[in-house]
Order: C-alpha cells, then structure tokens, then sequence
C-alpha cells in the first residue's frame, strides 16, 4: 500500500526535526519552540531585553519567546499575545486575541497604561501552500506590528520582527526606514537554512 504524499511529507518533517540540534536542545533545555533560540541570539547581538524591560510579545504561541524574556525580565512587564491559547508562564501575562483587530490594541495599551521598552513578534501567516502568498501576507503583518510600535514604544524603544525575503519587503524595510532611525537585518543560527526568514531589528522612533 502506497504512502500519501502528504503522509511522506510528514514523516520527512519528523525526520528533519529529530535531526535538527536545535530542536534536540529546545527539549533538553526544557524550552516549548526551538525558536527560542532564535530571540538568544538576536538578543545577545543587539542586547535589548533587560530585567526592568516593558515587554510585548505577538505571535507568542507556544511560548518559546515569551520563555527566553521572562528569565531575563526580573522587575518589568510581559505581556504574550496570539490567537491560539498558551500555557501559563511565571511573571508573564497572556491575552488570547487577534492582533490584526483594533480592540485588541486597545487592549495592549490599556495594559501596559504607557509606553514599552520592547516589541517583538514572531508571527507568520499561516501557510496556504503558495510561498509568494505566505510570503506577502506575513510581510503584511510585519508591516502592521511596525505600524503598531512605532505608537506605543518609548522614544529609544526596540522593535524585533519577522519578516520573509521576497515580495513586499522592500515595502516593508521603507517603512521601518520612515519610522525608526536605526534599522537593521539578522537571520540568527537557529534559522533554517532553506528559510526565507530574517529579522528586523529597529531602535529609536524618528520624530512624527
């Protein structure tokens, strides 16, 4: 009896990950994504999260980033946002919500009551099969997250996003480029190979 095609994709996806060493380190660690070690190493390069440090993560679900904040975040503020519901973290709060609606960033910033140190998001569309597509929609959500920071970050606040090479980044990388005065480019260790992904590293908001 013949295998799915869908069937061997999943069986190559398992291989792959028990092959991956950061997936093996993300279990010995006792970290809930390997893309925790993504937020590790842009963190030890641009060194923007701090124990006093305002937080919001979007995207969080299952929590890999959120996991990495917290142990350095002792005497500030976390607050982890995704549609899918996230097991509970120690000093980190967690809104079940859909970014893209207005009344959950009323809800951020009614939590936070002011300005944030820090924003992150490793959100991604979720994938349709057409690469270009997943591609565009998930630059289209970076380009929001911008958006959103550059209203509610502190005047030298950080924003860490993820965002795909390919189509609509140049649009993207324009409009961190007219919103913040120092923006630069990083696709840590812990990204795939075969990944189109990188991560937009800004600081400081030009003045509106």
């Amino acid at each position: 009896m013949k295998k799915s095609k869908k069937t061997k994709k999943s069986n190559t996806w398992k291989i792959k990950q028990h092959r991956d060493q950061f997936f093996k380190k993300s279990k010995t660690l006792g970290y809930r994504s390997r893309s925790a070690f993504k937020l590790i190493e842009l963190n030890k390069k641009f060194k923007f999260i701090k124990k006093n440090t305002k937080l919001l993560d979007i995207g969080a679900y299952p929590g890999g980033w959120s996991q990495v904040s917290s142990k350095i975040i002792t005497a500030g503020k976390i607050l982890s946002l995704d549609i899918k519901k996230m097991d509970e973290l120690k000093n980190v709060s967690f809104l079940q919500s859909n970014f893209m609606e207005e009344n959950t960033k009323e809800k951020i910033i009614d939590f936070f009551k002011d300005k944030l140190d820090v924003v992150i998001s490793d959100m991604a569309a979720n994938t349709t099969g057409n690469k270009s597509l997943d591609c565009i929609r998930t630059n289209q959500l970076c380009a929001d997250v911008v958006e959103f920071s550059s209203k509610i970050l502190k005047p030298h606040g950080v924003l860490v996003s993820k965002l795909f090479m390919g189509d609509e980044f140049l649009e993207v990388k324009k409009l961190a480029k007219s919103r913040f005065k120092k923006v630069q480019f990083f696709k840590p260790e812990a990204s795939r190979n075969e990944s189109k992904e990188t991560y937009l590293h800004c600081v400081t908001l030009k003045p509106l």
